[in-house]
């Protein structure tokens, strides 16, 4: 039999990063047979990106993991000065909002990358997922009917796997991207080096993310991390023709560099369980996808750590693409569904990027005691839009605020016995919703893959008693919402969306 007529998965997945664990789950929940292999022989151990931003918790909501996320991290505290062993007092680094009836996730919720991985591991392992770690994929070729990848194990041996797409989730250093010849075109953002690691320590409360703006060789931060006992120091080394001032991840450098730079002793400064050097650098792949593979997280954009935008940007990179890959292998959806993907991901990637970028810079310029928040709303990723791209149709006669390719928000309302109910709760799974609102028909026939919710009229199936609904979406008009949460297709008439529902496979 000929390998081009065989597979082993729908969809292979290289790299078991929060990228490719949500990819996973999407696809697992659909019903799509995906496998997952990981180079590392465990999940990765690090903090590094430890905070979650609103639009990514709603991701998480719709995955099922949003309780376990909130039940294992925390709140970001407020920054505290330090110089000479006393404190200059505490400031905020973000500005703190408060929820509204369309935003129930509204502030940067605080979980160190390896616990968010446990996280999202665990989901997939709900779900009937497993990933294969020691792992590698070496090399990949591709034809018109799939994807043939090689893998080097663990143990020295090697062997192959078939799919119909790959997705490379391989991080920075993408082994997969290489391959396939695509460039990265980029800048280092700040030439100085620094070293991020997770420590055990006494000395500090753990109500203040502390840091040191004026320490001999530059800036130290150490922020206790929530739910868990740990701090997360990062270092920056100013000069790097002195003496100790290459990053040096060696545990008992790291503790030495504590010392150094704080006013805590030796025996304050306990176990080092993870330590890496790095730049900061702000790079883009030239394309997110060639034929049948597709580029997600960090093997196609690497951010600063700055605003906290690289780890949430990777998330929903997969969870643009997995309803897609589901509805073009289930057969429902032509493949040109594909193609929106690096339409509607790349843009906001190189937006994000300059968030990003300039937050770096501005902290790196500016007045290092300025205690003016960097981190605004901006960074939440809820007014990230994918307006003017393929599958964003706008077909009425009189627009309102919300618009075909906006995120579709969030509205308490209530169903026709008056029991409480959210728009979110309605959204919540691998389905396209339809708003019919102000009396408006929903399209016919009903789809299996579609829930629709009449608002107003004589037989409404939600209510809106307090206008949120008609806030968020106006009186009238039927509304397409992706799988993805974002709406797709606004008309005035039902038959005006049953050309777009087609398009999205449903």
């Amino acid at each position: 039999m000929e390998l081009n007529n065989v597979k082993d998965a729908d969809v292979l997945i290289i790299g078991a990063g929060p990228a490719g664990l949500t990819l996973a789950i999407d696809l697992a929940r659909r019903g799509v047979a995906a496998r997952i292999v990981e180079r590392g022989e465990r999940l990765f151990p690090g903090s590094r990106g430890k905070g979650l931003q609103p639009r990514t918790q709603e991701v998480f909501d719709d995955l099922g993991v949003m309780a376990a996320v909130r039940a294992a991290g925390g709140p970001y505290p407020p920054m505290m000065g330090w110089e000479d062993g006393r404190r200059l007092g505490a400031f905020e680094m973000i500005v703190r909002t408060g929820p509204t009836p369309g935003t129930p996730y509204h502030d940067i919720w605080m979980l160190p990358q390896w616990r968010t991985a446990e996280i999202l591991y665990a989901r997939l392992r709900e779900l009937g997922g497993e990933v294969e770690f020691g792992a590698a994929c070496t090399g990949l070729t591709q034809d018109a009917d799939g994807v043939t990848a090689r893998l080097s194990y663990a143990d020295g041996s090697t062997g192959s796997v078939r799919a119909a797409y790959a997705v490379a989730a391989d991080g920075g250093r993408s082994t997969v991207r290489k391959a396939l010849g695509i460039a990265m075109a980029g800048e280092t953002v700040d030439p100085h080096p620094l070293l991020v690691a997770d420590v055990t320590l006494t000395g500090l409360d753990r109500d203040h993310w502390h840091v040191w703006q004026h320490a001999k060789g530059g800036v130290l931060a150490l922020c206790p991390l929530a739910g868990t006992g740990l701090f997360q120091a990062v270092a920056q080394y100013e000069d790097e023709g002195a003496e100790g001032a290459v990053p040096d991840p060696d545990p008992e450098a790291v503790r030495r560099l504590i010392v150094d730079r704080t006013h805590l002793a030796e025996s304050e400064v306990g176990e080092v369980r993870w330590a890496s050097p790095f730049r900061a650098r702000a790079a883009m792949a030239e394309r997110f996808r060639q034929g049948r593979v597709f580029l997600v997280g960090d093997a196609a954009h690497i951010h600063s750590p700055a605003g906290g935008q690289g780890l949430n940007t990777s998330v929903q990179d997969a969870y643009n693409l997995g309803w897609k890959l589901g509805a073009v292998l289930r057969g429902s959806a032509d493949p040109v569904l594909l193609d929106s993907y690096e339409e509607e991901r790349m843009p906001v990637a190189a937006g994000v990027l300059g968030i990003s970028t300039r937050i770096h810079r501005a902290k790196a310029e500016g007045d290092a005691d300025s205690q003016e928040p960097r981190r605004t709303a901006e960074v939440h990723q809820l007014g990230l839009t994918y307006r003017g791209g393929a599958l964003a149709v706008d077909r009425r006669q009189n627009a309102t605020a919300l618009r075909a390719g906006d995120r579709a928000p969030d509205a308490p309302c209530a169903l026709p016995d008056g029991t409480p109910f959210h728009l979110f709760d309605a959204f919540r799974g691998p389905h396209v919703t339809v708003l019919a609102l102000g009396g408006a028909e929903p399209p016919a026939p009903e789809r299996a893959s579609v829930r629709t919710y009449r608002v107003g009229g004589p037989a409404p199936d939600l209510l809106d008693p307090d206008g949120h609904l008609r806030a968020g979406y106006g009186d009238q008009g039927v509304f397409v919402i992706r799988p993805d949460g974002y709406v797709g297709c606004v008309a005035d008439r039902a038959d005006e969306v049953t050309g777009y529902l087609t398009t999205l496979g449903t």
